[in-house]
């Protein structure tokens, strides 16, 4: 059963559709990548960005996602094997030659990308244009079987990943991006909260469903209690109440991790929020614009969304509850507004086992909390009920919230 939100047939497309709509998905997927680099070239002289543990070098980006396309699947001699291939097998040299020691962020230390000899501008687009011109024409004849299209689909919805990430530095950095599809929208009043029964529920994507992420696999069945959970995710006007009532101040709201990221950060609001008098503003698009109320409380970390439940008498959702509210409530259960932080801990289901690209979950199995849905950043192709995120606690460059269920 697929959710009833918005993108729920471009992420089926994704993760089941044929050669065909993989095909035009990836030329999508190709040219929003270009429009946002286009928007850094416009604004950033030489493309030079701080280093910052939540920003790399855009012409490293661009470079990268197409090197990662490159890498597992023009390649890959075992791609028809999808999960069953073996990531170690020995592969041709790429462009450039040396091109896994400027692109594999497995290899690449984060903080060494700034000193990279990577190629310019010009010749990243080419090389680009010539990795995905040999990938569809790869795609063209591969069997249309899942085996055969994991990694086509695996290098899509990496490269739908790295767009998002290029709209978070975007709004970091105060870079307008013209287009209305990655704007924040406002929410109705909140609804009635929803009700979950207890019983059982099969977390994770079957095997048989097409594409899946590994940490979305083996399914466990959990018993689950009875929940009371939002029918929404929290807007501004449920969460500056908490603010204006001092409540970064207030150290019995926030638990130990949370004091501690309050005395490090120095934070007294909300990132991107500052107060003009009576009023609330919000950077946005490069400027201070006046906040709208009934959007989605946004770019929380983790500790925030804590703070706001234990204030207001709730708690957050485990991934189990969001997951079941999602797949079986329908469209009462409104997400995808904004990334929304659980109680889970990102973590194996048990007899997990790590799919070919090995540095995509095992590595950040080290109690980071887990966040569901979507934001008004994410490609509709990525927009999966299924779909587990994760970042550390402290993140807030994040389009994030958070919903929350009955204490």
């Amino acid at each position: 059963m697929q959710e009833a939100s918005p993108g729920a047939d471009a992420a089926i497309q994704a993760r089941q559709g044929g050669r065909d709509a993989l095909a035009l998905a990836l030329q999508a997927s190709r040219a929003d990548t270009l429009a946002t680099f286009e928007a850094f070239e416009r604004v950033l002289d030489g493309l030079q960005v701080p280093l910052h543990a939540e920003l790399n070098p855009p012409l490293w980006e661009l470079g990268h996602v197409g090197w990662f396309q490159a890498y597992w699947v023009l390649r890959n001699p075992q791609r028809e094997h999808g999960v069953r291939a073996d990531p170690e097998a020995p592969r041709a040299p790429g462009e450039p030659a040396n091109a896994d020691e400027l692109y594999h962020s497995g290899r690449v230390p984060h903080d060494d990308r700034w000193r990279l000899p990577l190629p310019d501008a010009r010749a990243t687009r080419g090389q680009l244009q010539r990795q995905l011109d040999a990938t569809l024409a790869l795609l063209a004849e591969a069997p249309e079987h899942d085996d055969a299209l994991y990694f086509f689909r695996l290098a899509l919805l990496h490269e739908d990943m790295h767009h998002e990430a290029a709209l978070r530095m975007a709004q970091a950095l105060g870079i307008a991006i013209d287009d209305p599809r990655w704007r924040a929208r406002p929410l109705p009043a909140p609804p009635a909260r929803l009700a979950l029964p207890a019983g059982r529920w099969r977390m994770g994507s079957p095997e048989t469903a097409g594409f899946a992420f590994d940490n979305e696999s083996p399914v466990p069945e959990l018993p689950m209690r009875a929940c009371e959970i939002d029918a929404q995710v929290v807007r501004w006007a449920e969460y500056l109440p908490f603010v204006e009532a001092g409540g970064y101040a207030q150290p019995r709201w926030w638990s130990a991790v949370g004091r501690k990221w309050l005395s490090e950060s120095g934070a007294c609001a909300p990132r991107y929020l500052r107060r003009d008098g009576a009023n609330w503003r919000q950077w946005r698009h490069g400027r201070w614009q006046a906040l709208e109320p009934a959007e989605a409380a946004c770019h929380l970390t983790h500790h925030e969304a804590q703070a706001w439940c234990r204030w207001a008498g709730r708690k957050l959702p485990c991934e189990a509850d969001w997951e079941r509210a999602a797949v079986t409530l329908g469209p009462r259960f409104r997400w995808g507004d904004v990334w929304e932080w659980t109680s889970s801990a990102f973590a194996p289901f048990p007899g997990f086992v790590a799919h070919p690209y090995r540095e995509y979950s095992a590595p950040w199995f080290d109690g980071r909390p887990v966040l569901r849905g979507a934001s008004f950043m994410t490609q509709p192709r990525m927009r999966h009920a299924r779909y587990r995120n994760f970042f550390q606690a402290w993140r807030s460059d994040v389009p994030a919230g958070f919903r929350s269920c009955a204490a």
